[in-house]
């Protein structure tokens, strides 16, 4: 057994309900590794905070309305789902909730989630049950997932946020500025805090921006369950490491710049790409799947400074950044951001650590 190697305790009422407004308003705790210091900023202060050459690798993934509701055909009980990948069928897996047992075969009602909607009801078929609460479920209508999640879907807000209840505004706000590729369940949440106005200053710093994309699932965000927290099974998620990109971070190192991943999503896939490497150390393109799994002691090859929000106790997401920040300040900084009432998880306040 292997004891978890950094845990704290969180005051509910710190567990962020709301995004703040504007969006560059949020608290940023910046954690200097070399100093081993603690500072307290605002989000917007983040030009004056990193250096010209710096360059910023986002995620720019899409997060799907992939939270679905609906009523069982056969008995009329709520149900809920969450779709989480297309098969290559045209099928669906999803993860499914009922009172009572679903059976194979049976039929789901989604009603479209604007009363306003004219186009009917969603029947989902139960085709076959799978591991982990999972379903291979057959939509009654032959549209991209994309589009019918639009129609059908509600955001997939984490059940820490208003019990999971969402509102319409969140369709923009548990968004990033930047989304581009449809296919995350979760928001790469430290993303959620740039604006317009903070790109172009930090453009105008000569500080640099590039993407990847990594669609990021409920695996990411999945308790460690194990006792040893090694064994711990990652689900795989799909990612990309353009080549654009790639040349970015080519020129960023030439001129001596760091790369500061913006959320640790950003840092599996740059990560996942490094250990593919050529022998001379030199990045290519790369995409498919990833499981990285990062804990202490493991060796960064690309990423030199990290912005990312306070993560869940006992989770691989906080695991990845004690190992990229060191046990002990990361413990420190999780006092000082409780100490001073930050705001915890994915509407919550940043950190910046370097």
């Amino acid at each position: 057994m292997s004891a978890f190697p950094i845990d704290y305790h969180l005051p509910p009422e710190l567990i962020a309900q709301d995004p703040v407004e504007p969006r560059d308003a949020a608290r940023l705790l910046v954690v200097d590794r070399a100093r081993q210091a603690l500072g307290h900023f605002r989000f917007r202060d983040l030009p004056q905070l990193l250096s010209p050459g710096d360059l910023l690798i986002l995620n720019d993934t899409r997060v799907l309305p992939a939270r679905l509701l609906g009523r069982r055909q056969a008995t009329g009980g709520k149900w809920e789902g969450l779709f989480l990948k297309p098969l290559d069928d045209g099928a669906w897996e999803m993860l499914c909730q009922t009172r009572g047992r679903l059976t194979e075969g049976e039929i789901i009602e989604v009603s479209p989630s604007a009363a306003d909607d004219k186009h009917g009801y969603l029947f989902l078929t139960l085709e076959q049950r799978l591991p982990e609460g999972r379903w291979r479920v057959r939509p009654s209508q032959h549209e991209s997932p994309g589009s019918l999640m639009d129609r059908f879907g509600h955001v997939p807000l984490p059940p820490y946020i208003r019990k999971g209840h969402d509102r319409p505004e969140d369709r923009h706000r548990y968004q990033t500025i930047f989304a581009e590729h449809p296919g995350a369940v979760a928001a790469p949440t430290a993303g959620l805090h740039f604006t317009p106005g903070l790109f172009e200053a930090l453009s105008e710093r000569g500080i640099e921006r590039a993407f990847v994309t990594l669609h990021v699932g409920l695996g990411t965000f999945r308790p460690i369950d194990a006792d040893d927290y090694r064994r711990h099974a990652m689900h795989a998620e799909w990612g990309e490491l353009p080549e654009a990109t790639v040349h970015a971070l080519h020129q960023c190192k030439g001129r001596g710049g760091r790369v500061i991943a913006v959320g640790t999503t950003a840092v599996r896939v740059l990560e996942t790409a490094a250990q593919t490497a050529t022998q001379d150390g030199a990045l290519h393109p790369w995409r498919g799947d990833t499981s990285l799994f990062i804990y202490a002691p493991y060796a960064f090859r690309v990423v030199d400074g990290l912005i990312t929000n306070f993560h869940l106790p006992r989770t691989t997401l906080l695991l990845l950044v004690a190992a990229f920040a060191g046990v002990e300040l990361l413990e420190r900084a999780y006092a000082a951001a409780i100490a001073e009432r930050y705001r915890f998880f994915s509407y919550g306040d940043a950190m910046l650590i370097v």
